[in-house]
């Protein structure tokens, strides 16, 4: 017994390990060659992408891009400055200046009225960032900036689960992290607006971007099925399920045209996908979470109108750094200098390549359950050019 058991001690972990090494290796070249087929799968939509985007019909759009078209990617190309093209084709890639707003009605604005900065003393900037709104960009140039303007660059680690609305204990929990960094600083983290009064801190100074809310969600869509993105995630997080082929093949589309529970965005609903913008400014009452809610939309304008410096338009980007540099300049002077003098780094972060173009008609019928959300799309892009015409800077 004695021999046979050392010769079990020696024999058996050995093989057990070669078995282990076996499945790994294994299961590695599974994952590459599921990788590799998906690829070549989603790549013969981008050799379409450009005639594609060239025919999209003006008729019934909302809010069309005027910068590379697709709007895949998270940052903007240059073409996307203000007065980068004198036509009034309403194209993508032409959209009129300033999203169709006449300036002149909001030139005799008082730039301090529409400027609460000065109501927030301690200078810490939180940046809680909305997903798919150009935030990966916009938190690489904070983070530039940091070293130019002299403050403190701080950013949640990924997580495996991403939660938005945290319980009060997790909320208390971020508010005196966020406390004791020494300004001036920033915070950037995914997650619903915060009131730190509530917990005896003083408020810092909030910023955040939006996107017209249904090309945001289709983004969103092809973003969690871009094959880099799972497999960062599977590199990140091995625990986590890989998901199924049929999952990552279905297209948008085909998702709306058959009722697929996905693509179905219903008044109240809560949904496990970011979906909705307002809930980021609503907050994190539970009232917040219901989508395209009254509630959510009201309180969304409120805290944006109190709280918040700035709140940019991915689709104009140009405008957005003018109001960022002169409404909060600690932490963004020179932004639009930066941006533009490296847009090459900034514009191709978490560019989607593997996003096909989805046509105007079913935009259009996603747009009829999004209507509250598009409203506060077009609140925020109205004060962004209200704070732009104030400071009568003249016009690029």
């Amino acid at each position: 017994m004695t021999t046979i058991g050392r010769l079990w001690r020696q024999y058996v972990p050995a093989r057990v390990s070669e078995l282990l090494a076996l499945v790994s290796v294994t299961s590695t070249c599974m994952l590459f060659l599921h990788t590799n087929n998906l690829q070549s799968q989603l790549a013969v939509y981008t050799n379409h992408l450009d005639d594609a985007t060239q025919h999209h019909s003006a008729a019934g759009s909302y809010s069309r891009y005027w910068s590379r078209g697709d709007g895949s990617s998270e940052g903007v190309s240059s073409n996307s400055r203000i007065g980068s093209s004198g036509s009034n084709d309403e194209s993508p890639r032409h959209k009129p200046k300033f999203g169709g707003y006449n300036l002149e009605e909001f030139r005799n604005i008082d730039p301090m009225t529409l400027n609460n900065t000065g109501n927030h003393k301690k200078l810490t900037l939180v940046f809680n960032r909305v997903p798919k709104v150009g935030s990966q960009s916009t938190m690489e140039l904070l983070r530039a900036l940091s070293y130019k303007n002299g403050f403190t660059f701080h950013k949640d680690r990924p997580q495996k689960v991403e939660n938005i609305k945290l319980s009060v204990r997790e909320q208390k929990r971020l508010v005196q992290l966020v406390d004791v960094f020494r300004p001036p600083s920033v915070y950037v983290k995914h997650v619903c607006y915060i009131n730190f009064t509530i917990f005896n801190v003083s408020q810092p100074l909030y910023v955040n971007m939006v996107r017209d809310p249904v090309e945001r969600v289709i983004s969103w869509y092809y973003y969690v099925r871009a094959p880099w993105y799972f497999v960062e995630r599977k590199q990140a997080f091995p625990e986590l399920p890989l998901p199924s082929a049929m999952w990552l093949r279905k297209d948008y589309e085909t998702c709306v045209l058959t009722g697929d529970r996905e693509c179905q965005y219903r008044e109240g609903d809560e949904r496990p996908d970011f979906a909705q913008l307002t809930e980021f400014f609503c907050g994190q009452d539970r009232n917040c979470t219901g989508f395209n809610t009254a509630y959510a939309l009201q309180k969304a304008k409120e805290n944006v109108e109190k709280n918040y410096a700035v709140v940019g338009v991915l689709e104009d980007l140009n405008t957005t750094l003018t109001v960022l540099e002169h409404y909060v300049p600690r932490f963004f002077k020179g932004a639009k200098h930066l941006y533009w003098n490296e847009v090459q780094r900034f514009s191709k972060v978490n560019r989607n390549i593997y996003k096909p173009p989805v046509s105007e008609k079913i935009k259009d019928i996603v747009r009829k359950n999004f209507t509250r959300e598009i409203e506060f799309y077009e609140f925020c892009k109205r004060r962004l050019y209200m704070q732009y015409a104030a400071l009568n800077l003249p016009i690029e």
